[in-house]
């Protein structure tokens, strides 16, 4: 049983937001907990495996949202505690840069946050871009920025007809060869899907962005 867990979900029940976050930074300040453990064994749990009470129906979405906020609140919080994790580890920016986005109407960008810290964990100079950003916009700062790879992050299964656009966009308009990341809860029943949308690479775990910078891109590993 994770104890950890357990007495962290049940703060977040009672939408107590003080002592989540609390909580969450003593235990990466004592190092009893580091940031990808914290990410992926008790914050992405809590929030995937929400339910919401019979008595609660009304107030389902806006319980969601609560909780999505403290959970946004934390992993903001971490960031000093991820810079110390790459100095101790001597983690350098060396494996290129990647643009973390979502596709427009996407609203659930907690995964691409928690994304964006796993690229910078493993050595990718890394820029959030954020949940909802108009085509236009980060089509455009991909053409200045000009990154190594674009991550997409998609949640909703119905942006995926919306990441499909942007990616032929991006591959239309780049003057060099971007490569196209994608992830998230919208191709759990159907991995294959990625390559449907025409992303280059499908990575949903910690682990497969880990081994993906130790890997580094290249065309045999599509």
């Amino acid at each position: 049983m994770n104890m950890n867990y357990d007495n962290f979900l049940h703060m977040l029940e009672e939408e107590n937001k003080e002592g989540c976050v609390e909580f969450a930074l003593s235990k990466l300040e004592s190092g009893e907990l580091d940031v990808v453990t914290l990410y992926t064994e008790i914050l992405e749990p809590s929030l995937n495996n929400m339910t919401c009470k019979l008595n609660e129906k009304k107030v389902c979405v806006w319980k969601e949202h609560i909780r999505t906020s403290i959970v946004r609140t934390i992993i903001e919080c971490c960031y000093p505690y991820l810079l110390k994790e790459k100095r101790k580890n001597n983690i350098k920016s060396n494996k290129g840069s990647v643009v973390v986005v979502c596709p427009p109407e996407e609203y659930h960008e907690i995964g691409a946050l928690m994304v964006a810290d796993f690229f910078e964990l493993n050595g990718f100079d890394t820029v959030f871009v954020g949940s909802n950003t108009p085509k236009e916009d980060f089509i455009g700062a991909i053409e200045y920025i000009e990154p190594k790879y674009v991550a997409i992050s998609v949640t909703n299964y119905y942006n995926l007809v919306a990441a499909k656009a942007i990616i032929q966009e991006i591959k239309h308009t780049a003057k060099y060869p971007v490569k196209i990341l994608v992830g998230g809860y919208a191709f759990n029943s159907n991995p294959e899907s990625y390559k449907q949308i025409g992303a280059d690479r499908l990575l949903q775990t910690y682990e497969e962005i880990r081994k993906f910078g130790e890997e580094g891109y290249n065309e045999a590993s599509l």
